[in-house]
């Protein structure tokens, strides 16, 4: 195991090779730091010729890879398990922007470059990189691409998959597969680009992405609105898109005690409005046109869902401060839920038309099951997902709630399937979910998956015990 080690310092250089144990912890933990990992070594190479290497040197020793980008993750995809076989590929290192087309309309980027840094990169050149999330200043957009994440922007722009054109690939073979095509059209084959997206880091390791830019918008608009209920909220979205259509681009549910929960932790984050509301939108126009165009159709939006009582009040951004504070409300809800307190969390889906529906059914099935639990209910309502999320009752200590976090998931992911959705609509599946699917995919589905896994890692040395 030695001479293994060895081999990889002379691969990537000594001290990309990290064995103590103190510099691999932040690589062994997960996110919400509730599951510590094991591996032999984090290896941090600086290209995707040092990632092929490395993966030839593994499948020749036999060694497991974990994959690993900003590890922001939920669902503990991006650790390694805890028999310390493994080694832990972290991207880190590769994050360089190789190129911007701007007639193409594209950006070639190293794996591991850092979300945020590539949206800056698109601003700089008077365009947009859509993809925006919570862990935009830590995640790796090929963390992004190996979950295919959400984020705000999907009822506009799509997931990270619609945003891809085109990846870089190192096979679990060591050979590396070089897709960079920035085209729209292709149609010569099997799409392995959409194989390796979603896939989690288990048939290969992204080390390079063609990504899609578009043109900056000449105005972003954000209001606020509150009404009544749920179906309210799929009214104004119904009335959003006949009258504002593709300039439409954020559409976000936050329930009441969301926004308590954010005044009570962050006092200087407080929703606008004499009174308290049960439901919120968070809705956000981007136009091309200019800004009196966008802020008159935003009024005229507003206006009549007054007259017509969908909604009950609301408040138009007025400047870029007021947005961002809008946004800070929403953005800061995990970390509200956090500070409050352990929590089970569901990233699930459902379609569009059921999701009022959802919510009262299932809000009912808990609330039976576990009397005084609260429900941080909130997400992007625009495509589907919500964050559906259950803080213990008040006078329950949270582990003792915890314990009983099977149940909790069973009547949650249950009713799900009922309604025909998924219990992962954005993060993944990782080892957290990993059994649990089995529950509610077909065999027919389940197998097709696994003779994928085995016919392109035929060892299973591919983020080994992730998603299969």
């Amino acid at each position: 195991m030695n001479n293994f080690l060895d081999l990889c310092r002379e691969a990537i250089g000594a001290s990309h090779v990290i064995t103590n144990e103190a510099d691999m912890a932040s690589y062994l933990v997960d996110w919400r730091r509730r599951y510590t990992g094991r591996a032999q070594a984090v290896l941090r190479p600086g290209s995707v010729e040092e990632v092929a290497a490395l993966v030839r040197l593994c499948v020749d020793a036999g060694v497991p890879i974990c994959p690993q980008g900003g590890n922001t993750g939920l669902v503990l995809g991006s650790v390694p398990d805890l028999s310390g076989r493994a080694v832990v590929l972290s991207l880190g290192r590769m994050n360089r922007i190789r190129d911007i087309d701007l007639v193409n309309n594209t950006m070639t980027v190293d794996a591991g470059c850092i979300l945020a840094n590539i949206q800056q990169a698109a601003d700089e050149r008077d365009r947009l990189f859509p993809l925006s999330l919570g862990a935009e200043g830590s995640c790796t957009i090929g963390g992004n691409l190996s979950t295919n994440a959400g984020g705000t922007g999907v009822l506009r722009y799509g997931n990270t998959r619609e945003l891809c054109l085109g990846l870089e690939v190192v096979t679990p073979q060591g050979e590396v597969w070089n897709g960079l095509r920035g085209l729209r059209k292709d149609n010569t084959g099997y799409d392995l680009r959409d194989l390796y997206i979603g896939a989690e880091g288990t048939l290969g390791i992204i080390t390079g992405a063609v990504i899609k830019l578009f043109p900056r918008p000449k105005a972003t608009l954000t209001a606020l609105a509150a009404m009544q209920t749920t179906d309210a909220a799929l009214k104004l979205l119904t009335l959003a898109r006949q009258q504002c259509g593709a300039t439409l681009t954020g559409f976000e549910l936050m329930s009441q005690f969301c926004l308590e929960l954010v005044a009570k932790h962050y006092p200087q984050m407080h929703a606008p409005f004499p009174q308290p509301y049960p439901q919120y939108v968070l809705l956000e126009l981007s136009d091309s046109e200019s800004e009196e165009h966008a802020m008159a159709m935003l009024e005229s939006l507003i206006t009549g869902a007054l007259e017509e009582e969908t909604i009950q009040d609301a408040v138009v951004a007025g400047s870029i401060a007021q947005s961002r504070a809008l946004w800070d409300i929403r953005e800061h809800i995990t970390l509200a839920q956090a500070d409050e307190g352990k929590n089970i969390k569901h990233d699930v889906s459902v379609p569009i038309s059921r999701i009022g529906d959802f919510i009262h059914e299932t809000d009912a099935l808990l609330a039976d099951r576990f009397p005084g639990i609260r429900m941080v209910t909130f997400g992007h309502l625009g495509d589907g997902n919500l964050h559906y999320n259950v803080s213990p009752p008040v006078d329950m200590p949270a582990d003792d709630f915890m314990e009983r976090q099977h149940e909790v998931n069973q009547v949650v992911h249950d009713s799900v399937h009922r309604f025909h959705g998924s219990i992962s609509a954005e993060h993944g599946l990782g080892a957290l979910k990993r059994e649990e699917i089995k529950q509610y995919k077909s065999a027919v589905e389940l197998r097709l998956m696994g003779v994928i896994k085995d016919a392109l890692d035929p060892l299973h040395l591919m983020n080994p015990g992730k998603v299969l």
